[in-house]
């Protein structure tokens, strides 16, 4: 079995189980504790060793992993690599049912940029946390995952909207409720099919159901396809694909030097949020990490220090190669991309540039990708973690297709790609 093969079999496997963020965070969690990692509480006094391996989790959203070095940071920086836990998706709504036509349905909400045609026709169930009280009063959070298909959002004849392959919009709350039941002339229709359901899954009778961040998603598992195998389909590729990439390469690192894995949450909606880039986490890890050194000064360190941050990067579509530039069109299966902004919505610039391609050039190919001057780009969490904390930082990724839809495209070779240079950077020093 090839090498790529191998690694992509747990990646899958972790895919399938990272049905929400909240299971992302939880699966890492399981593959850190597995080698050594200890858990740190934020509301907790540190007690760091030379070369221990550590993790926080803040919101079971957001997670940070490092090794801390044998030699102190200020000497040889910090190795940090970014990724981010959440994904578009639709987020049901806080009372989210809707009785119409003799059909129960849920009402939700569009988080991120999410292309909406691809949810339409699918087996969807529901992940994601709840909130619940006990009958002692206690406050307790628990994952769900209804793991059945128990919803599906069909889409409207063709005879009923002739232009439903035009330029026929698509309403975000009109048009995407997806249906979960039928409605019965013997139904509660006071009451909350989905919240009993709940309660019988996840609940004891006496249990209260206080809140919920509850999402859809697509039954369908992961799949190797293409008639060379040469493609991995699955919801969430952006970005899990490089959480678990980064995770795998921390826990092959050395201990020589602090290595660092940031996974945030809310890049989809901007970052402005406790887990997400552009919030104090990282910096405030920052700051402990210094202090559990002697005479460490925080500044020297981040001026020592390097960000990957790690983003899929679009590659170039076949139908429809016009919206790339010309000199920069990405292929899945040709390495890693460099992705360019000269309006910084990314952060490479041509320090970090030729950093890295160094860092590749023996056996890793990269690729490189700018925005046509007329088509507006997107951002990561590149440039806020680091104008955030003031380190040089570049952004890559593994190019893919379907970007944001619920079902997306990656080349079955690039994630290993991706893991070995995630790796050979956590060998080098600064």
């Amino acid at each position: 079995m090839s090498e790529h093969v191998q690694f992509n079999q747990k990646l899958i496997d972790f895919l399938d189980a990272s049905v929400s963020k909240y299971h992302a965070v939880s699966e890492i969690t399981k593959l850190l504790t597995q080698n050594g990692f200890m858990r740190l509480e934020e509301r907790d006094s540190w007690s760091l060793e030379k070369g221990g391996k550590y993790f926080v989790v803040r919101n079971n959203s957001s997670i940070i992993a490092f090794v801390n070095g044998e030699i102190s940071p200020q000497e040889t920086g910090l190795s940090i690599v970014g990724a981010h836990t959440d994904s578009p998706s639709l987020m049901l709504k806080p009372n989210p049912i809707i009785r119409n036509s003799g059909y129960i349905q849920l009402g939700v909400e569009v988080y991120g940029g999410a292309l909406l045609k691809p949810w339409f026709d699918r087996d969807l169930s529901i992940a994601g946390r709840i909130f619940v009280r006990d009958k002692t009063g206690e406050l307790s959070e628990r994952l769900v995952d209804l793991e059945n298909p128990i919803g599906f959002i069909p889409s409207l004849a063709i005879h009923l909207n002739r232009d439903a392959n035009g330029n026929s919009p698509i309403n975000a709350q009109t048009d995407i409720l997806p249906i979960l039941s039928q409605e019965n002339l013997s139904d509660d229709l006071t009451g909350s099919p989905l919240e009993e359901l709940l309660k019988s899954q996840f609940m004891d009778p006496e249990d209260s159901l206080l809140a919920h961040d509850l999402c859809l998603y697509d039954t369908q598992p992961a799949s190797v396809v293409g008639l060379s195998n040469e493609f991995i389909a699955s919801r969430c590729l952006d970005n899990l694909v490089s959480c678990y990439t980064g995770i795998e390469a921390l826990l092959g690192s050395s201990h020589g030097k602090l290595s660092m894995v940031v996974l945030n949450d809310h890049e989809e909606v901007g970052s402005l949020s406790t887990t997400g880039a552009d919030g104090p986490f990282l910096e405030s890890i920052i700051r402990r990490l210094c202090k559990s050194w002697i005479d460490c000064d925080e500044e020297v360190v981040k001026a020592r220090s390097m960000v990957l941050s790690c983003d899929n990067a679009h590659a170039v579509h076949p139908n429809f190669s016009d919206k790339h530039d010309p000199n920069h069109r990405p292929l899945l299966n040709r390495g890693i991309v460099i992705k360019y902004n000269a309006k910084q919505r990314y952060a490479t610039d041509g320090f970090s540039a030729a950093f890295f391609k160094d860092l590749c050039e023996e056996d890793i190919a990269v690729q490189s990708f700018v925005s046509r001057n007329d088509m507006p780009c997107g951002s990561t969490i590149g440039p806020l973690t680091a104008g955030k904390i003031g380190v040089r930082a570049i952004d890559i990724g593994i190019s893919q297709l379907a970007m944001h839809s619920c079902r997306e495209i990656i080349g079955a070779r690039d994630p290993l790609y991706l893991y070995k240079a995630l790796g050979k950077f956590f060998s080098i020093e600064q």
